[in-house]
């Protein structure tokens, strides 16, 4: 328990500072923390919702938490959504590999430690992305929430393609279900990112 409690603790200090250093140059410091515990209170309330009514949803009922957490800190403090969209997933990707570590110590679950591994992957890429994707030639529009739209594309796919072999990781309910929650949110991040590299005129 002493466990769970200091790697939640850190999970949380760690998306609170990805967000203050993604986003420190263009807010306050004040708003910049309040957005944070907005999206932090909004996974708790998800998970905690979850555990009432079906503990095996926690991983969706706390992203929709999530979501309800970073709509209200723009609609709030008149934020720009896809900057704020990136901090975001990143944190929210810290969270969940601190889970599948917590599991793999905890349980030996092989599939949690190979979900830690590919959230490290994408991590890496995100690094990668956040650095080159104004190179890119067909992305005309250059607006910030690339990197973050490819990455969230890329792990609801690789969720969805998981799903379709094996259902056996903590953080999925099932495969029909599971594939069609990924496989959605994956089209539409897709989708979202081929909008915004359309130049506005």
């Amino acid at each position: 328990m002493i466990f769970k409690i200091a790697l939640s603790l850190v999970g949380v200090l760690v998306f609170i500072f990805i967000m203050w250093k993604r986003l420190r140059e263009d807010y306050g410091d004040t708003t910049v923390f309040t957005s944070s515990f907005y999206i932090i209170f909004g996974i708790l309330a998800g998970v905690l919702f979850s555990l009432y009514f079906n503990h095996e949803w926690w991983f969706w009922s706390g992203l929709a938490g999530s979501f309800v957490g970073y709509a209200a800190s723009i609609i709030k403090f008149k934020l720009r959504a896809f900057e704020v969209l990136e901090p975001n997933v990143l944190g929210i990707m810290v969270l969940l590999g601190l889970v599948f570590i917590y599991d793999y110590i905890e349980r030996g679950d092989l599939p949690s430690a190979a979900g830690f591994f590919v959230l490290v992957l994408l991590f890496v890429l995100f690094a990668v992305l956040n650095r080159h994707y104004k190179n890119f030639s067909w992305y005309k529009s250059g607006r910030i929430g690339f990197s973050g739209l490819a990455i969230l594309g890329l792990f609801f796919l690789i969720r969805a393609a998981v799903a379709v072999f094996s259902f056996n990781v903590i953080s999925f309910v099932g495969k029909g279900p599971e594939v069609i929650l990924s496989g959605v949110l994956a089209f539409g991040s897709f989708l979202l990112l081929f909008n915004i590299s359309e130049v506005k005129s």
